[in-house]
């Protein structure tokens, strides 16, 4: 900005001294771009996870990486999640206070509900002496999981499996937000839905403001590029 206004200033008067370029040091901040897990990756960290130490962080670990993989919920909603908030019934999970201080209910498949169960099963027998925490998933010590412990052991499972990358950041357990986004989206454009009149309820789904919030998790992979190129093509096609 100031060099734009000494070059203006210089027309005007020749003694004007105009910063050269390079003098002051600039620091962008891009895009961060998410890694999208395909469906055998996170099998493959599920699976790691199997070999963790503990009689229950085995089962809390592969629950809660499939949990996110297959409800885009964030982290922290998933380790806020107490017992009573998982409707066996109703097949939903009610998510309480999340970002921005909303509560909303969102719909799960019936296999989740049933691994949501196991886990249930095991963790009460684990602690069927010790129920002091309501928490739905709980550590080794029977506390309500901590967001660091659970980074720590989501990038031991993550090099286990050999998803490493030297040349960017390394996939990160909230990318499995952003595979679950991306994936939903290539569903639809598969079965041929209006993705833009959906993408509302994806942005519901996920617990934003507004579908605007959404397009933030859309990472353009060669497959979702290529579906969307297909239907734009299709549209000028039928405008012809």
């Amino acid at each position: 900005m100031v060099r734009k206004f000494a070059e203006f200033v210089s027309t005007r008067d020749s003694r004007t001294e105009i910063p050269p370029q390079g003098i002051f040091p600039t620091k962008r901040r891009g895009r961060f771009v998410p890694y999208i897990y395909s469906p055998y990756e996170i099998w493959k960290l599920m699976c790691a996870c199997r070999r963790m130490r503990g009689s229950l962080s085995p089962h809390t670990y592969e629950t809660l990486i499939g949990l996110l993989a297959v409800t885009g919920m964030r982290l922290g909603e998933a380790l806020n999640l107490n017992r009573e908030d998982v409707g066996e019934q109703q097949q939903l999970l009610t998510i309480r206070c999340s970002k921005f201080g909303k509560s909303r209910q969102i719909p799960i498949h019936p296999t989740t509900l049933e691994a949501l169960q196991r886990y249930s099963m095991e963790r009460d027998r684990v602690f069927r002496h010790n129920r002091s925490t309501q928490s739905f998933f709980v550590s080794q010590a029977g506390t309500r999981l901590l967001s660091q412990n659970v980074w720590k052991h989501f990038d031991q499972v993550r090099r286990q499996v050999g998803l490493e990358r030297a040349d960017v950041a390394n996939p990160r357990i909230h990318d499995l937000r952003h595979s679950f986004a991306v994936r939903t989206l290539i569903r639809w454009y598969r079965n041929g839905e209006d993705v833009e009149r959906r993408l509302a309820v994806l942005s519901t789904y996920l617990g934003h403001v507004s579908p605007s919030s959404t397009y933030w998790y859309l990472t353009a992979t060669p497959e979702l590029m290529a579906l969307t190129a297909k239907r734009l093509e299709g549209s000028f096609e039928g405008g012809l």
